[in-house]
């Protein structure tokens, strides 16, 4: 039985698909976090890894409790696989971990093991709509990026790209940003009572963040933030305090009360922060976008295209809305607007029919 496999790979999980050559799921596993940026190539394949046995395991209906042992020990399961990564933002990156990839799955380099980045797997779309031949696929989750593309040739091919620099120098409306943006207004509104006779309104999801850093005066929380990071062997879960959690996390782990107050309890203080994070995702959409040109070649127009969302944080939907309510603002309204909760299924599916054509369930 010929399989097809496709992998997301993302700074929270790794999601690991395998379809029959109908396009029928047949397996499907989670994963640790598989961000290239952060990871040593030994620790994004040991995630990998275990995605994709356990995804194997299903899909050979397997009792034992083991996912199925990587590399293989004879030929591939796999007629094709198809990884899309976070953190691959380069040619260079993608060669790094192409080798090890072949090795694991047993597929040689060459056309039937596709690496790119997982900005790739949410451009699907543009061959489900016969009246648009670009898109622009968004990821905010975690970190963020945005990338457009066009069909071509029945291959889909990158245009541009604008963000994917991760924590320290990017992701604006990801996660990391929301998390800062959250911190960076509390501290504001305090430092801006320091001169006036009036103290910050009531907030929820000040209190929350007061709660979680577990200090009661604004300025105590500078200490939390900038705490060291603790040794590599401690292990974030949920119930991890802040000060052993590493840097980033005390910060992108604070967007659940971001969100819960802004949506929930319609807390002013939490929907100012959403906005401004969605406004700078929009200004990076943007630079995408607009009439191509022999000096700008590769724009592309929102309303000749699509827009393809992934990612935990434009899944929500009053959020997405802010993002596509500030490229409206620009100008830019798209002629489709999807959001892909599944890239992994999509993409093992599109990978199927791309070798099976005609052959679907």
């Amino acid at each position: 039985m010929a399989l097809y496999l496709c992998v997301d790979c993302g700074g929270t999980k790794t999601s690991a698909v395998i379809t029959d050559a109908h396009g029928t799921i047949v397996g499907r596993a989670p994963g640790g976090p598989s961000n290239l940026t952060y990871l040593t190539l030994e620790a994004f394949i040991a995630a990998v890894t275990e995605a994709v046995g356990n995804a194997l395991k299903m899909a050979f209906s397997s009792h034992s409790q083991d996912p199925v042992a990587l590399p293989p020990l004879g030929p591939s399961p796999f007629a094709a696989a198809w990884f899309g990564v976070s953190g691959a933002d380069s040619p260079v990156a993608i060669a790094n971990i192409t080798p090890s990839l072949s090795t694991l799955l047993g597929i040689p380099i060459g056309p039937n093991l596709i690496v790119a980045n997982d900005t790739h797997l949410l451009a699907a779309p543009v061959r489900t709509h016969p009246d648009v031949t670009t898109a622009v696929a968004v990821i905010a989750g975690t970190g963020s990026i945005a990338v457009s593309f066009k069909e071509a040739d029945k291959k889909i091919e990158e245009l541009g790209r604008v963000g994917g620099w991760g924590w320290v120098l990017g992701d604006e409306g990801g996660g990391f940003h929301v998390g800062r943006e959250a911190i960076r207004q509390i501290l504001m509104e305090e430092d801006q009572a320091s001169v006036t006779a009036a103290r910050p309104p009531a907030s929820k999801l000040r209190d929350r963040v007061l709660q979680r850093f577990g200090v009661t005066n604004v300025m105590e929380i500078l200490t939390g933030v900038y705490l060291p990071d603790p040794p590599p062997s401690v292990s974030v879960v949920k119930d991890t305090p802040t000060n052993l959690m590493p840097r980033e996390k005390r910060l992108s782990t604070l967007t659940p009360l971001v969100f819960a107050a802004a949506f929930e309890d319609n807390d002013p203080l939490a929907l100012n922060i959403l906005r401004a994070c969605a406004a700078m995702l929009a200004s990076q959409i943007a630079v995408l976008l607009g009439e191509s040109t022999a000096v700008k070649p590769q724009l592309v127009k929102a309303e000749e295209c699509v827009i393809c969302f992934g990612g935990s944080l434009v899944g929500i939907k009053e959020y997405r809305t802010m993002v596509l309510d500030g490229l409206a603002q620009r100008g830019h309204i798209f002629r489709y607007v999807e959001f892909i909760d599944d890239a992994a299924a999509g993409g093992a599916i599109g990978l199927a029919a791309s070798y099976n054509p005609g052959d679907l369930a």
